[in-house]
């Protein structure tokens, strides 16, 4: 099988955001007049880039008023929720590639952190406009990431990156290996940008008006459609139904469900008349993940969790869930809190957390080779009857901006 082209990948995900945002007229013009800032000095080392505005610095209310006076000051206060320093990068205000030298674009960003990097820092990360025409080269987006030593990462408390696209998910996939996993836990996603307020001084940000004018976009998208469907017609339908998820369905019913996902066709369940079509779709599509949604590297630690104390087991358990990649996290937290309601409903469906565990134990985690051992049955199905029954105390602890629930 020959290697996925990512590079390719990624500018049809770039043109496809293009042809989007051209449809919905959020694209009027491509090429963006200068940010024109006023306190910027044409003399200054950088002008050139500067002018653009494409890196901005927070303003405070105390900035403002010494702007308005004349003075110049050595600002002590911080801009986010934790008194940190907050630099924005706007892809919208990036000219074509023709008029903007990305080497200075570089050397402008290490010059604007480096003042700043002795101390914690916030990177917001604006990805609404970037275009095939304005867009670095891979090269350079590598070589940035490489020059970005220690000394920037060190205090790089958070990366948030609003507004992502399939493009986003493309890129990190070709940087993955060489993107550290530490680096990767400071990454925030945001699909809404109202979802900034819970973390920095939104009012003090530089925010394009470009972007404050587009709808918010991808509300929902890092939860698989199959899944996001399938739990929103549970929960209107079948909460109540008895044996939930232990019933099975027409084979070859589930055959035509399945291949018109792969098609990419709407699903309407009502035409099936069958409460457990979607129910096997779910546990399905769970089951033939090409790898499960714990993870494999998650797989001992949690068959381990029979070996901790009663009184501890859940703290384990909110410590191997709090190891998991972004992605994962938000799905499986869309998916146990769905199951967390189904088991409130026990009185009626006789579906136990501990039932509902002996059902998706083995559906949300397996070993990387062979299948899981008998004796390996039981902390499984520990572990996910843990996830449920303490749905709000495991998962209350990390919080994933942009993320939705059933």
């Amino acid at each position: 099988m020959s290697e996925i082209d990512y590079e390719k990948l990624a500018e049809i995900e770039l043109q496809k955001d293009e042809a989007e945002d051209t449809q919905s007229g959020q694209d009027k013009t491509f090429t963006p007049p200068p940010h024109e800032d006023p306190q910027l000095d044409i003399n200054h080392p950088y002008y050139d880039v500067a002018r653009h505005g494409i890196i901005q610095l927070a303003v405070n209310e105390w900035n403002q008023v010494c702007m308005l006076s004349g003075f110049t000051f050595k600002r002590e206060k911080g801009d986010d929720n934790s008194g940190r320093k907050v630099i924005t990068f706007s892809c919208c205000r990036m000219p074509p590639s023709h008029q903007l030298n990305h080497t200075r674009l570089l050397e402008y960003l290490k010059y604007t952190l480096e003042q700043y990097v002795e101390n914690d820092y916030t990177v917001v990360y604006f990805h609404y406009g970037l275009k095939s025409l304005n867009k670095p080269s891979l090269k350079w987006l590598q070589t940035a990431y490489k020059e970005f030593d220690r000394k920037y990462k060190k205090n790089l408390k958070a990366l948030y990156v609003v507004h992502p696209t399939n493009f986003i998910k493309i890129l990190w996939n070709i940087f993955k290996p060489l993107i550290s996993h530490k680096f990767g836990k400071k990454v925030t996603y945001l699909n809404y940008l109202s979802d900034l307020r819970e973390h920095l001084k939104y009012d003090q940000l530089n925010i394009p008006q470009e972007v404050i004018r587009i709808k918010d976009k991808n509300s929902g998208e890092l939860i698989p459609p199959v899944m996001k469907e399938t739990v929103s017609y549970l929960k209107r339908n079948g909460l109540q139904v008895e044996g939930l998820f232990r019933r099975s369905a027409s084979i070859q019913t589930i055959k035509d469900v399945q291949k018109l996902y792969n098609q990419g066709k709407p699903v309407n369940f009502d035409d099936y008349h069958d409460i457990h079509v979607p129910a096997v779709i779910l546990k399905t599509f769970l089951r033939e993940l090409p790898q499960p949604l714990l993870t494999f590297e998650c797989y001992d630690p949690i068959v381990g969790i029979t070996s901790v104390e009663s009184c501890l087991r859940v703290t384990r358990c909110k410590q191997i869930i709090q190891g998991l990649p972004e992605h994962n996290y938000i799905v499986l937290k869309y998916l146990i809190c769905f199951l967390h309601m189904v088991s409130q409903e026990s009185i009626y469906n006789r579906m136990t957390a501990s039932s509902l565990a002996c059902v998706f134990g083995l559906n949300l985690i397996w070993p990387s080779k062979g299948t899981a051992s008998l004796s390996a049955l039981v902390p499984l199905n520990l572990f996910t009857e843990l996830l449920i029954d303490f749905y709000m105390n495991i998962f209350n602890s990390r919080t994933v901006p942009g993320e939705i629930l059933p």
